[in-house]
């Protein structure tokens, strides 16, 4: 039930009580991802889903990576475009079937607010009887229903919009005077712009939720100077929302339907409370019930609870990309093979590998944190590093704390000129 100021009383729970309504529910939606998904009967064939009642528990689960998905799509094209991770089939309660870049196909629902992008708009100041313009595309991707449903839960009207046709939108906008704005950031102020220019008044629009692209804090101090008050949110096709900007705005609060995961890139392994590391999300959506799913971007844990009221974890927002796969003299190297090379030795606190040079001309080093290094240890690292990746590097140590907090384990410094 909505409040005045909260989408639900979800999001004012004492964090131990919503700590331990999660992990009561862990167990169930594992148990349900191995019975009613093929993909997941294979990946968590060994795993005991009563076991799995803790972070410590989950942490020991596989990660399952965009890549992977995509891979085992199209290994099933035929006989199941969803590549086995779908628990739900097509009619009633797939009421749309979607497109991300790729191709992924990703399953709709036909549970109401499916994406939970309700409680991001309320956070952004959405109300009922509110008219929002949808500027997300309603051509095959998700982004414009994953929007609209969730304006539908807080009571708002949706004009359907899409993408392009400006000078259209303009005279909509002036004419049907929606107070708010769902879409990307960088078409707002297209709109923004090209009514400036051409005399239009979108005057109207006094609020926003914006999504899909980085939104800097220049361009939301833009759109504020001309009486726009828009908050981002973090949402994905696979996923639904993950994460959402409040009037704090002090990091993003993470949705109440997902656990969250910040991990090394190229593991499964959670780093310290702080760190930058890809954010790894457990669904608990019954239709498409993803167990630590990588979603390949970076964030950070950001401490303390919101201002607001709402209790959850907070994050730093997007960060950047996790997959820093990089080709270096004609091989690929992963961010995997980097985290293999430092699990070889206790001493390695934390593992980076620089490359530099020109192209065709290329310099590894590998940068090791380390608070005691015997004799020899660099030469012993060397040779990992040749037999994980068949390539030289030279060995760096460091004292712990000097690597930057930027969740880099892979950093391309190569000139292209």
């Amino acid at each position: 039930m909505q409040t005045q100021e909260h989408f639900d009383g979800l999001e004012t729970r004492k964090p131990a009580e919503r700590e331990a309504q999660l992990m009561a529910a862990l167990p169930a939606q594992v148990a349900h991802a191995k019975t009613m998904t093929r993909a997941f009967a294979g990946i968590l064939a060994h795993v005991d889903p009563a076991k799995v009642h803790s972070r410590e528990a989950l942490a020991k689960l596989p990660v399952t990576r965009k890549g992977e998905l995509l891979e085992r799509q199209k290994a099933q094209r035929a006989q199941d475009p969803f590549g086995g991770f779908a628990a739900v089939v097509r009619g009633p309660a797939m009421p749309h079937v979607f497109a991300s870049p790729g191709p992924i196909y990703e399953p709709d629902s036909g549970i109401r607010d499916y994406w939970r992008a309700g409680r991001a708009m309320f956070a952004a100041g959405f109300r009922s009887g509110d008219l929002a313009h949808n500027c997300f595309s309603y051509h095959m991707t998700p982004g414009a229903f994953i929007m609209e449903s969730g304006a539908h839960a807080v009571g708002c009207t949706v004009f359907p919009a899409g993408t392009g046709q400006t000078e259209q939108q303009l005279q909509v906008i002036s004419e049907l005077r929606p107070v708010a704005y769902l879409g990307t950031p960088s078409f707002l102020r297209i709109l923004v712009e090209k009514a400036q220019e051409s005399g239009g008044d979108i005057s109207s629009i006094r609020k926003g939720l914006v999504g899909g692209e980085a939104f800097p804090p220049s361009l939301r101090d833009w759109f504020t100077e001309r009486g726009m008050d828009i908050y981002q949110s973090y949402a994905t096709a696979d996923l639904g929302l993950i994460a959402y900007e409040t009037a704090s705005r002090q990091g993003m609060v993470i949705d109440e339907g997902v656990i969250v995961e910040i991990v090394r890139p190229g593991t499964g392994d959670p780093v310290a409370p702080g760190e930058v590391g890809e954010v790894v999300v457990t669904s608990l959506s019954p239709a498409y019930p993803l167990i630590r799913f990588g979603t390949g971007d970076l964030s950070a844990v950001l401490p303390g609870e919101d201002p607001t009221g709402r209790t959850n974890m907070r994050i730093k927002g997007w960060l950047g990309r996790a997959d820093q796969t990089t080709k270096i003299r004609g091989m690929f190297v992963h961010p995997g093979q980097v985290a293999d090379i430092a699990r070889r030795f206790p001493e390695i606190v934390k593992a980076r590998l620089v490359v530099t040079g020109e192209m065709a001309n290329d310099v590894m080093t590998f940068q090791v944190e380390t608070a005691s290094a015997p004799q020899g240890l660099d030469a012993r690292i060397g040779e990992a590093v040749r037999d994980v990746t068949k390539l030289r590097a030279d060995v760096q140590l460091l004292q712990p704390g000097t690597l930057p907090n930027d969740g880099k384990v892979i950093e391309d410094a190569r000139s292209y000129k």
